[in-house]
């Protein structure tokens, strides 16, 4: 069997390569770091080397001295020789049983093609691997709150920072009683915990939550995937026996319907009203109480995160959560000063047969309405807008947003895959916010009533703080309305 760096040779060097393949040197390149050739690019290299099948790195033992004239191309299958290593490409129809030496997990997408990793956290169970829309999060840090995060149910994130686990975990930073996130996909082996508030192993934490992860995959591959081409479903299996059925899986990840269309909230939402009292974390006290609100605020759960909710009461205000689907008469029955919309997860247009009636119940009576992620969506539609699946959607805590009020830029930390059309907006809204990276619409202001809206998340956790202020800009709409 010939080397990949023998194949580049007989084709002329890296440049030829690419021009007999269609592709870039890029995809050369990582040729060379896989060690092996996708077999979609084997009959170009056939035919222009006079190699046979068996002398291609990656090709199945015993296989045709060549490719047969006019066969389609199998999609790439992905597997992983080594610790450690890039994952290497072996072509499709290998529904094997046992997986790859090293290799105790894998991560199976809705084309067919297979990542095979080492997993960690929890087993998943036997016929029953968690299938999901699988996406990416540039953050740094704060792997636990995005673990937690309520916004993130029915994908398996994928982080593109390699190391992954240095701050252990803890029981206070979650932003919800359990992780919503069905899987997570690493670079490197989770690492021990190095923080003095590290309570116990990311891996036992996982353990505990039923949560399955994968390690060793080519997460910069993985990323340009999702980017370039969308999210992709995908399947996470880690069998405790080892056993995989290729096939299966397969079939599971291209059966999945994806989450457009599908109302998350009401499986994420509470199930009835609380009070919320909890302030923000400070060094060395930890959490605080709200003991002296001004106003009343009634917060509606499509999926909202703690420090959401921490937020509000630290800016003074008397916090009642209510379920995704409450009615208007069901929240105005609190009698508050103001109503706040949480983000959450899910299709917008669908979680607004429900919502939209509620916010638009609220909005006639003039009651102030500040909405994030989720609650931003819906209050664009129950104003008139429409919303629409992004080709990427925004994850992470380094997204810059401009404030056209003031003209500032903000780096803000979001997670959300679907978007308000802002050219579907009526004249009595006005466009607040606008995201810098592709120039999708951030937020929104009604001209003609107290409602406004951000689709990012100014409470961060984790992120910065550089949008803090919008709950101070919320609870002066409430006032000024009061007055």
């Amino acid at each position: 069997m010939r080397t990949v760096e023998d194949i580049i040779a007989l084709l002329g060097g890296p440049e030829a390569a690419a021009a007999r393949c269609g592709i870039g040197t890029e995809a050369v390149r990582k040729w060379r770091q896989a060690r092996a050739i996708p077999p979609r690019h084997w009959p170009a290299i056939l035919a222009a080397t006079g190699l046979g099948l068996n002398d291609l790195p990656g090709a199945p033992v015993g296989a045709a001295t060549s490719a047969p004239a006019g066969s389609p191309e199998p999609p790439a299958e992905t597997t992983m020789p080594q610790p450690d290593a890039t994952p290497d490409q072996v072509p499709d129809g290998q529904d094997q049983l046992r997986a790859p030496d090293g290799a105790t997990a894998c991560l199976v997408l809705g084309d067919g093609s297979v990542f095979w990793g080492r997993g960690f956290g929890a087993f998943t169970p036997a016929g029953a691997a968690p299938v999901a829309e699988l996406c990416f999060n540039t953050g740094m840090t704060g792997y636990q709150e995005t673990l937690t995060d309520p916004s993130y149910a029915g994908q398996i994130i994928t982080f593109t920072f390699p190391q992954i686990g240095i701050v252990g975990a803890n029981a206070e930073d979650l932003e919800a009683t359990t992780p919503f996130a069905r899987g997570l996909v690493v670079k490197q082996d989770l690492t021990e915990p190095a923080n003095y508030r590290a309570t116990r192993h990311l891996d036992d934490w996982l353990k505990s939550h039923a949560v399955p992860g994968i390690a060793g995959i080519d997460t910069r591959a993985l990323t340009l995937r999702i980017r370039d081409g969308g999210p992709p479903n995908g399947v996470l299996c880690f069998p405790a026996d080892g056993a995989f059925d290729l096939a299966a899986l397969r079939a599971q990840a291209a059966g999945w319907a994806g989450l457009e269309g599908m109302d998350l909230a009401k499986e994420v939402s509470c199930r009835q009203s609380y009070g919320w009292d909890e302030t923000t974390w400070a060094w060395p006290d930890g959490f605080g109480r709200q003991t002296a609100a001004k106003h009343k605020v009634v917060a509606v759960d499509y999926g909202a995160k703690r420090n959401i909710l921490r937020c509000l009461a630290a800016a003074g205000l008397d916090v009642t959560v209510v379920p995704a689907t409450a009615t208007a008469e069901e929240i105005l029955r609190h009698g508050p000063d103001g109503v706040f919309l949480s983000n959450g997860p899910g299709d917008p247009a669908a979680t607004g047969a429900y919502a939209v009636p509620a916010i638009q119940g609220v909005l006639a009576k003039g009651v102030p309405i500040f909405g994030i992620c989720l609650g931003h969506q819906l209050l664009g539609l129950a104003l008139g807008g429409t919303t629409y699946k992004l080709d990427r959607g925004h994850r992470g805590a380094n997204q810059p947003v401009k404030d056209l009020t003031t003209g500032k830029v903000e780096i803000t930390s979001q997670n959300h895959g679907f978007a308000v059309d802002g050219k579907t907006l009526p004249d009595t809204v006005r466009i607040t916010h606008v995201s810098l990276f592709d120039g999708s619409n951030e937020g929104l202001a009604a001209t003609d009533r107290p409602a406004f809206s951000v689709q990012y998340h100014p409470e961060a956790s984790p992120g910065p703080s550089d949008s803090h202020y919008l709950f101070h800009r919320f609870v002066d709409l409430i006032e000024q309305h009061k007055a």
